[in-house]
């Protein structure tokens, strides 16, 4: 029998039984549903996270601080070093958060896979505003690589003369601007004091507007020429040393596995820093998210296992009937793989049918759902599509519920095909 005859009466077969073959139908329906609804939310929360973490940083640079061994229980106070310079306390008792300076900065970019390395400026400006109207506190990031997410205007220009600045959404009305897109293209002056408490102001061009962000601390982006305007106002007055020295630095390297991106880490240790990917930071929550998808796409797995073995039984109880009918195709030269292709191409089929319907109805209740949901409750989220169907994904349910329908009908197939053509004509 050829292939195409094979799909044909294998097709028509199916429907033989039709309340039998619908019922299994739906219990497949129910596994291929829950799993493309799993499978799409999984992919719009990653979706939008990975965006979140653009964001927030590039994920080829390191966050590159000095190493701090001090505050180590047992181990006493640190000997002093001239060398060192102390910036403020750190995050554990009895530790020290060391400075960072130029020959740091170099030793850092001597380290091989590291493209570039920029310093940190701890920035403190005092206020932001926008013509005579009201003040208002200011945290102002640089941009580092960040991809921030925008409401109105464009990214931030870090090649150009221009000091530029992107605000948070929740910034443009207190300001009085009007609206995003008539923020952009506004000079704002902000205010930041020195190191003798003198005030300083900058002026800088709003470029854009960020929009609401999950992992947004609500503060502005700034590029270089306006980060280097703030640290020389800011570091007026101050001593030499002071100038020269900085808090943290971003070490950018080129695309590599994470084997390379670990040994770049050991070598940086070795030379007495810490460094941090943008992973190492939030990759946490991407690997809860991941769990909690993973253990719904076990519940789906087994809603199918259990619609496999309707499958099996649903082809069983076909090949029982029908044992005259194979006697008869046997007898007259059918061979036992054509017996077999054939019940396998039944099981196969209802696993289509099945999994093409519960995908189909997943991604028309997802989509209407997940735009809802987009327009209600989660709108202070912009961005966030709560499921997404890519067509790979989808596809890949497809697959995969067709691949168990064929494992669970090969009993009934290797049933039907070892059947005695004699006894199989003789039976009532």
């Amino acid at each position: 029998m050829k292939p195409l005859e094979t799909l044909k009466t294998a097709v028509a077969n199916s429907f033989r039984s039709k309340l039998r073959t619908t019922l299994t139908i739906l219990a497949i329906f129910v596994g291929a549903f829950t799993l493309t609804i799993t499978n799409g939310l999984g992919t719009g929360i990653s979706n939008y996270i990975d965006n979140q973490v653009a964001a927030v940083g590039p994920s080829n640079a390191f966050t590159v601080t000095k190493t701090d061994t001090s505050g180590t229980p047992g181990s006493g106070p640190r000997k002093y070093d001239p060398n060192n310079r102390v910036l403020a306390a750190g995050v554990r008792p009895g530790s020290t958060e060391l400075a960072l300076n130029q020959s740091d900065l170099d030793k850092v970019a001597a380290v091989p896979g590291i493209t570039g390395v920029s310093p940190v400026n701890r920035l403190n400006p005092s206020y932001i505003q926008w013509g005579n109207n009201d003040k208002y506190q200011l945290s102002v990031s640089p941009l580092a690589g960040a991809q921030p997410q925008l409401a109105a205007g464009d990214g931030l220009d870090d090649a150009g003369n221009q000091p530029q600045i992107i605000l948070p959404t929740t910034y443009i009305n207190p300001l009085g601007f009007p609206g995003n897109s008539q923020a952009v293209g506004q000079d704002v002056t902000i205010g930041i004091q020195d190191a003798t408490g003198a005030m300083h102001t900058v002026t800088a061009r709003v470029q854009g507007v960020e929009d609401n962000a999950l992992l947004s601390a609500g503060g502005a982006f700034a590029n270089k020429t306006l980060t280097s305007a703030l640290a020389n106002a800011q570091n007026t007055g101050a001593p030499a040393a002071l100038k020269d020295t900085w808090t943290a630095a971003t070490a950018t390297f080129s695309p590599t596995s994470k084997a390379g991106i670990t040994e770049m880490k050991s070598r940086l240790a070795d030379a007495g820093f810490t460094a941090q990917t943008l992973e190492d930071r939030i990759g946490t929550v991407k690997t809860v998210i991941n769990g909690i998808i993973g253990v719904l796409d076990a519940f789906a797995i087994i809603a199918l296992l259990a619609a496999g073995f309707g499958i099996v039984n649903t082809l069983l109880m076909s090949v029982q009937e029908r044992t005259r009918e194979i006697g008869l195709m046997k007898a007259m030269g059918m061979g036992s793989g054509s017996v077999f292709a054939l019940f396998s191409t039944e099981a196969a089929f209802i696993g289509l049918l099945g999994s093409v319907i519960g995908s189909a109805a997943a991604i028309a209740l997802g989509t209407a759902v997940s735009s809802a949901l987009a327009r209600g409750p989660l709108s202070d989220l912009a961005g966030l599509k709560i499921l997404t169907f890519a067509p790979g994904p989808v596809a890949g349910v497809v697959l995969l519920v067709m691949a168990i329908a064929f494992i669970a009908g090969t009993l009934p197939a290797w049933r039907a095909a070892r059947q005695d053509p004699i006894e199989s004509l003789r039976y009532e």
